[in-house]
C-alpha cells in the first residue's frame, strides 16, 4: 500500500469507492451518490485550507480516502475529516496510515484541532476515531462529534 495526495484525475475511482458505501448506507451521512464531477470540486475545493489523501495497491486499486477542510459550522483553528475505505479492507491498517500522513497535512495548513462528525449508529467509524485519539465533545441523537487535538 502507498500513500499519495489525490488530484481531480482521481475523481471517477473515489467517486466509485464513496458510492459504494453510500449504497451501503448506515455510515455516512450522504444520501445520493456523488459524480465525478461533484469528487472533482470535493479534490480540488480550497487546496490552501484543504488536504485529499489516498491510498492505493500496488495496482493502483483505491483502497480508501481522508480529507481535512474548514467547516462552515467549526472555528478557524479547527478542520472537518472525512475518511472512507474499500469495504471488506477496513483492518488493513489503511485508516492508520492515512491518518498518520493526514495530521501532517492539518498542522501544515495550519489547524489546531480536527473535528470527526459520525453517525451514531455508525460504530465502526466511533471505534476507528476513538482509537487515533479523538474524544467525543458533542451528541446529538444522530451524530457524535469528535475532537482531536494537533497540539
Amino acid at each position: 500500500m502507498h500513500l499519495r495526495h489525490a488530484s481531480p484525475a482521481d475523481a471517477r475511482v473515489l467517486a466509485e469507492l464513496l458510492n459504494t458505501i453510500i449504497a451501503e448506507g448506515g455510515t455516512t451521512a450522504l444520501k445520493a451518490p456523488l459524480t465525478k464531477a461533484e469528487m472533482k470540486g470535493w479534490i480540488g475545493s480550497n487546496p490552501a485550507q484543504s488536504a485529499f489523501l489516498m491510498a492505493e495497491d500496488d495496482t493502483g486499486q483505491a483502497l480508501g480516502w481522508q480529507s481535512v477542510g474548514p467547516g462552515k459550522d467549526l472555528p478557524r483553528e479547527a478542520c472537518n475529516i472525512a475518511t472512507f475505505t474499500l469495504r471488506g479492507k477496513s483492518q488493513l491498517g489503511i485508516g492508520s496510515a492515512l491518518f498518520k500522513e493526514t495530521v501532517k497535512s492539518a498542522k501544515t495548513l495550519g489547524y489546531v484541532w480536527i473535528n470527526a462528525t459520525i453517525l451514531t449508529q455508525n460504530e465502526g467509524g466511533i471505534i476507528y476515531y476513538q482509537s487515533r485519539g479523538f474524544e467525543p465533545y458533542q451528541h446529538t441523537p444522530e451524530r457524535v462529534l469528535m475532537r482531536f487535538n494537533l497540539r
